[in-house]
């Protein structure tokens, strides 16, 4: 049965099955994690997108709340090869279309030699191939997304173990994943999750130990406000980011960042430590990357494109990782960033408020 299309760039429509209904556009992307669905779906940085899994069966162990890491599925579209009743239901509730039965291998080779596309979706009952044609031609490029911080971020600041023995960690959320929160409260740090606007008044009256500048959808040079707390702090307490928050750290301190093609999304990504010249895996969810690392240092790069992974600044007590070393889904080969950033506070002064 029939009752879906998707219009890709090129005005090429494919169709499909709708499994929840609904009209959409958005950057089609594709991950190729085989389990972690729940995960994937929920992560802030899918926002603005399409999601394609690879793997051809998606929901093969249901859905369960505590996995997820934000309180709603942010990608615009669910695309899979099947998709169980569980995932089904789940994007149908939270009014997400969902289709299958297409050809997600052909769709995923069309990416990977295409480049990430915009995308427009029709599914459900009468819908036609100019209902998906009609969403594709409304579809804007991810760095038209100007303000898209403010569908991610939270509304006002949230402060979580304040009793914690450990740094006071001041997060910029820029569309945080729920389990770097947990990271940094398993190690007895108190963190303050601030809006990705947040200003500089509002950092020194909090007076935190650390700024972390969180991952996040869309194009860095969109995250103004963060880079300008960044240009503030650097050299004067801790910084660290994850994934957009490297790209926004070292777009601030005299770098410069890019789209890739088609980006790094999954779960086994290799990445190389230039100083131990150790490999560990990796899970990633990027579409841009860092293109000059400016003022700070390249301290690992991914094996596969030589893109940078890892940026560090002694000097300014700088810490960054490109990939998610929280997982959640994937390896747990790198949690120890968790531990390096919060050991850059020792013999550190925090931000006083005058």
């Amino acid at each position: 049965m029939t009752d879906a299309y998707v219009a890709l760039e090129g005005e090429r429509v494919v169709s499909a099955r709708a499994r929840a209904p609904g009209r959409t556009r958005g950057e089609l992307v594709f991950t190729t994690a085989y389990t972690g669905y729940e995960e994937s779906l929920t992560d802030p940085s899918y926002e603005e997108q399409v999601l394609t899994f690879s793997y051809p069966l998606i929901g093969n162990y249901g859905v369960r709340s505590e996995r997820f890491e934000s309180d709603r599925i942010h990608p615009r579209a669910v695309v899979a090869r099947e998709l169980t009743e569980d995932v089904a239901s789940w994007a149908a509730e939270e009014d997400v279309p969902a289709v299958d039965h297409l050809d997600t291998r052909e769709l995923v080779i069309g990416i990977r030699e295409e480049g990430a596309m915009r995308c427009g979706i029709a599914a459900g009952e009468g819908v036609t191939p100019d209902d998906a044609l009609e969403e594709l031609a409304q579809c804007e490029g991810m760095s038209d997304h100007t303000d898209i911080g403010a569908q991610v971020s939270v509304d006002g600041p949230v402060a979580y173990n304040r009793d914690g023995t450990g740094p006071s960690v001041a997060l910029v959320d820029c569309g945080a994943k729920d389990s770097i929160v947990t990271s940094l409260i398993d190690r007895g740090a108190t963190v303050h999750v601030l809006p990705y606007d947040t200003t500089e008044a509002e950092i020194e009256e909090l007076s935190p130990d650390i700024l972390f500048v969180s991952n996040g959808p869309g194009d860095p040079k969109n995250f103004e406000a963060a880079g300008d707390l960044v240009e503030t702090y650097a050299g004067e307490i801790p910084l660290a980011g994850i994934c957009l928050g490297q790209q926004v750290i070292a777009d601030a301190l005299g770098g410069d960042t890019e789209k890739m093609a088609f980006g790094h999304r999954g779960v086994n990504q290799p990445v190389r430590d230039l100083q131990t010249d150790t490999v560990v895996m990796t899970t990633q969810n990027h579409g841009y990357t860092v293109s000059d690392p400016g003022e700070l240092d390249v301290t690992q790069v991914n094996v596969n494109d030589d893109t940078p992974e890892g940026l560090d600044s002694d000097e300014l007590d700088i810490i960054t990782r490109q990939y998610h070393p929280e997982a959640n889904p994937g390896p747990h080969d790198t949690l120890d960033f968790f531990d390096d950033v919060l050991a850059m506070v020792e013999s550190k002064p925090a931000v006083s408020a005058d």
